[in-house]
């Protein structure tokens, strides 16, 4: 099972207020390996706007190129090339979901699922759940007043820590 974030664009309305102008926006993410970037890494990074990202793979993969062809050089320059290949499959996903929610993309939510259909089909039954249930708002904050003066900041659930080692 692989795992979604979901992200909508600035702007959107809330999740009470699911329509198709949401579903539209909405980008699915998979945090995982993706074998594009890993194949084609500068072409993916430039795919998905990631130009700092595609100027740096290139320059190391045109520098571990060089490398390889000077001898006794080629395992260097082999080991930079397939590094910068494999960091772009690890990490790609990440760095364009981060681009996203640097331009103001609001984190939505998080599904694990088989595939992106079962993911969409997860989070709009989300959604559409939400939005038939006639749920009011209500205030749950309950005073409680911290009559402990013992200790002047929270535990964690640690019972007896007092701050010290």
């Amino acid at each position: 099972m692989a795992s979604y974030l979901i992200l909508t664009p600035p702007g959107t309305p809330d999740r009470s207020e699911a329509s198709d102008r949401y579903r539209d926006g909405t980008r699915f993410i998979r945090d995982g390996f993706s074998w594009k970037a890993f194949v084609f890494p500068s072409l993916w990074m430039l795919y998905h706007r990631l130009w700092l990202h595609a100027v740096a793979a290139v320059l190391l993969q045109g520098f571990a190129l060089e490398l390889m062809r000077h001898s006794g050089f080629f395992i260097a320059g082999a080991a930079i090339w397939l590094g910068v290949h494999i960091l772009a499959g690890l990490e790609g996903p990440d760095a364009a979901g981060q681009r996203l929610i640097n331009r103001g993309w609001k984190i939505e939510n998080l599904v694990s699922a088989r595939d992106l259909a079962t993911a969409e089909e997860i989070h709009f039954s989300q959604l559409e759940q939400e939005s038939k249930e006639d749920i009011h708002p209500r205030n749950w904050d309950i005073p409680a007043p911290n009559t402990n003066t013992s200790r002047p900041g929270p535990s964690f659930g640690l019972p007896g820590y007092d701050g010290g080692r």
